[in-house]
């Protein structure tokens, strides 16, 4: 079979003047294209990289693949850049790996996927979403001072990008402990990332990913603890944890959970995986406190590095290979679109 990877590369060379160092945090390296590539070839299959963009769309148009292999995220600030390649194969009746637009457009959109999870009987963290003001804001920051009392928020609470993966954006100083901290922590995030922002309660307790493959219907391939090795009580899955990982915590799977609340995590992450219309594979997060999971994301293009994406972490440590867990997702793409 002739398959065509779809993936969006980190670009060379520094980054524009006063964006944030995590503007390219979401795009793939060489060297993930690459191991995927690998494995794709040595199941017997002929690989292109397609790329994103114009060069994708070029190269569909030219030369269609039998299959797309799909992780690109897309470049700039629109939440529905991750639907632009499946969007784009729909068009051209290009088979693809993966969800289809509406699932990533949406799951990208943390506001709106919370919106989703809890009408599917999920629960969810409580939460407000702040648009950006307009132009430079150069507001009185007392002005924040009732929204949180609004929207029936306490400190301490959480602000992230609504729109954004890879946990960009979200840093060790968005868990906001103090009411002068928060309207300073709301307009930087506005002004880096030029999109809303979500603030929601910080629910204290054991961070969790779980991870799904298949689509009919879809399996889990198990859930991790995510365990902090210093300051559990007011740990956040920050960038910063993710780029040092190693000295910062501890990936635990199959997670050292009661068996009633593993129970409850995988039944509301099928909910969501079958309300959404996730295919083939999706990784969902939540936070455990006493005892009930909070939704906090969904990502059916989860990261594929093999050697920092948490989908890999939680695929070692139940036992998968990086290879088993590439073809796991191959499998069902090609049974599901009648290519096997």
């Amino acid at each position: 079979m002739r398959i065509g990877i779809a993936c969006t590369l980190k670009p060379d060379g520094p980054l524009p003047p006063g964006a944030p160092d995590d503007l390219h945090e979401e795009f793939d390296s060489p060297a993930t294209v690459k191991a995927i590539a690998d494995v794709l070839t040595s199941l017997g299959h002929t690989v292109a990289v397609l790329g994103d963009g114009r060069a994708l769309v070029d190269s569909l148009l030219k030369a269609p693949p039998d299959l797309v292999f799909n992780f690109a995220e897309g470049s700039g600030v629109s939440r529905s850049r991750e639907a632009r390649v499946p969007a784009v194969c729909e068009m051209l009746g290009v088979p693809y790996t993966g969800s289809d637009p509406f699932a990533l457009a949406v799951a990208l959109d943390k506001d709106a996927t919370r919106r989703l999870a809890e009408s599917y009987g999920l629960t969810v963290p409580k939460g407000i979403t702040l648009a950006p003001v307009v132009g430079e804001y150069d507001g009185d920051f007392a002005e924040f001072a009732p929204i949180l009392e609004d929207a029936g928020l306490t400190l301490p609470v959480i602000a992230k990008p609504t729109c954004e993966g890879s946990s960009k954006g979200i840093r060790g100083k968005c868990l906001i402990t103090s009411a002068a901290e928060f309207g300073p922590a709301v307009v930087e995030l506005w002004r880096n990332y030029r999109q809303p922002v979500l603030v929601e309660e910080y629910i204290a307790g054991d961070e969790v990913t779980i991870g799904l493959y298949g689509s009919d219907p879809p399996q889990s391939l198990g859930v991790m603890q995510i365990v902090p090795k210093q300051s559990p009580e007011s740990f956040v899955y920050s960038l910063e944890v993710k780029r040092n990982w190693a000295d910062a915590v501890d990936y635990v799977a199959p997670a050292k959970l009661p068996r009633e609340v593993l129970h409850a995590i995988e039944a509301d992450a099928m909910a969501l995986y079958a309300g959404l219309g996730c295919r083939d594979v999706a990784r969902l997060d939540f936070r455990v406190r006493d005892g009930v999971p909070y939704f906090l994301e969904v990502n059916p293009l989860p990261g594929l590095n093999p050697d920092s994406g948490d989908l890999c972490y939680l695929a070692y440590r139940m036992g998968l290979t990086y290879p088993e867990l590439v073809g796991l997702i191959l499998d069902s793409a090609t049974a599901r679109c009648g290519l096997v």
